[in-house]
Parts: C-alpha cells; sequence; structure tokens
C-alpha cells in the first residue's frame, strides 16, 4: 500500500474515532455485552458437556474467539449509512486513494475488537481464570483472535457492500450466528452427535478457539490447530479482501 493510500486510510480513521467521541453509548455496549456472554456461560447457565477439568480454562478462550465473530453489525451499518447518505460519493470526489474508506473503517472496528479482548481478558482473571502459558503465547493468542476478527471483518463488509440498504443488515448479520454457535466455544465436539461434531470440528472459529486454548494452557487440541487458525482467516482474506475492494470500486 502506497504512503498516499495509508494517508488516507488514516483519515477515515479519525474519522471513526470521532464518532466514537460523540456517541460512546454504542461503544460501551459492543464492549460489555460479551463480558456478559461470559458471565453467563460461565457462571448463571453452566455448561461444559464432555469438557474434562476446569470449565473456565475451556469456556474463556472460546468465548474470546466468539467475540471476534460478532460485533460486525456497527461496522455493516456504517458502510451501509455512508453509501444511502451520499457521503460515499463526496469521498470519491476527493483525491483519495481506492478503498480507504472500508480500511479506515475496519482499523477502527480492530481497536475497538482489540479493546474488547483486553476487557474480556481482564474480568475473566477477576473471576478466577488464569492463562497458564507465558507472555509470548499470551500475545500469540491475541494475535490469532484478531486475524480471524480481520477475516470475519471484511466478509462483513463485503456482505453489507452487497445488500446495499441498512434495513437489509440485520438479516445478512444472522448468517454469523451459525458460525458462532456451531462451534467448540461452549462444549467440545466430542460430546455432540457425529455428524454435528464432524461440522462443528470444520469451522474456522473452532480451530481459532482450539488453538487459543492450546497457547494459553488450558484444554486444547493438537499443535496442527495453530496452523489452521492461521490458514482459515488467511484464506477468507484472500477471498473477501479483493472482493469488498472491487465491489466499492464499482
Amino acid at each position: 500500500m502506497s504512503s498516499h493510500a495509508l494517508t488516507d486510510s488514516w483519515a477515515m480513521t479519525r474519522r471513526e474515532l470521532a464518532h466514537w467521541a460523540r456517541q460512546p453509548g454504542s461503544l460501551l455496549v459492543a464492549l460489555l455485552f460479551p463480558v456478559m456472554l461470559l458471565l453467563m456461560f460461565g457462571y448463571l447457565v453452566g455448561g461444559g458437556r464432555g469438557v474434562r477439568g476446569d470449565y473456565v480454562d475451556y469456556l474463556v478462550p472460546g468465548m474470546l474467539a466468539l467475540t471476534m465473530a460478532f460485533g460486525l453489525e456497527g461496522t455493516m451499518l456504517a458502510v451501509t449509512q455512508d453509501l444511502n447518505k451520499g457521503v460515499i460519493d463526496r469521498f470519491r470526489a476527493m483525491p483519495m486513494a481506492n478503498g480507504a474508506v472500508l480500511v479506515g473503517r475496519s482499523a477502527a472496528d480492530m481497536l475497538q475488537s482489540a479493546a474488547g479482548l483486553v476487557l474480556m481478558a481482564g474480568v475473566a482473571g477477576a473471576v478466577g481464570w488464569r492463562p497458564h502459558g507465558g507472555a509470548g503465547a499470551f500475545l500469540a493468542a491475541f494475535g490469532l483472535l484478531l486475524l480471524f476478527r480481520f477475516a470475519m471483518l471484511w466478509i462483513g463488509i463485503y456482505l453489507a457492500l452487497v445488500a446495499g440498504r441498512p434495513e437489509l443488515v440485520q438479516a445478512v448479520q444472522i448468517l454469523v450466528w451459525p458460525v458462532g454457535f456451531l462451534s467448540n466455544a461452549f462444549a467440545t465436539p466430542d460430546a455432540m452427535p457425529g455428524w454435528l461434531g464432524t461440522a462443528v470440528q470444520w469451522n474456522p472459529l473452532s480451530h481459532t478457539a482450539t488453538a487459543v486454548r492450546e497457547l494459553l494452557g488450558g484444554q486444547g487440541g493438537a499443535g496442527g490447530q495453530i496452523w489452521a487458525a492461521v490458514i482459515w482467516p488467511v484464506a477468507l482474506l484472500a477471498v473477501f479482501f479483493p472482493l469488498a475492494v472491487r465491489k466499492f470500486a464499482r
């Protein structure tokens, strides 16, 4: 990416951060909703069918991965609203790099996602969860989570551009729910029917959750899961990033 494109993308990122300052409520809701899910599944609903050992060690990495799949509607709505309000048309009239608006929006979302991970880890630590890996493993786990988020984000941006209107975003956002809940975030596939367990094992979110469990020293799978947690998001990005940029250009 050229320096001109980076400058334009940073300008669009600052635009999104300014929206946060004017509307802090939506940011707080986005950060606190995953925390509520963590507390609900870990201490109110319970669960952990087929999980050996401390369920919190299994649940927290799964919840961190699940958080990276949800909350895309904020970015999707922002993209469709800009399209329908004519904001994008005004940006097109400026000497701006193609796709800088999308990159700026995605950068702001990634900052929010990183803050959400830190908040989630802090709350989990306050209720008794402890990562058992070293600092390097901790950073690697967070890197895998953010990589998965980045891939999901560009899928969401592409679907928002296809939908074109804010009222259609909610219908498109429903597609994320099977990815989130047909995963091993809450229960191990070994405790599921054979066909369902197989589907769960192939879910990219499950690979990320298992790799994070392994890195943080909880209950995890084989080391190959770390490679799968890298390959899946990279493959998704290779497909949806150019599709989104090309759709935006048209």
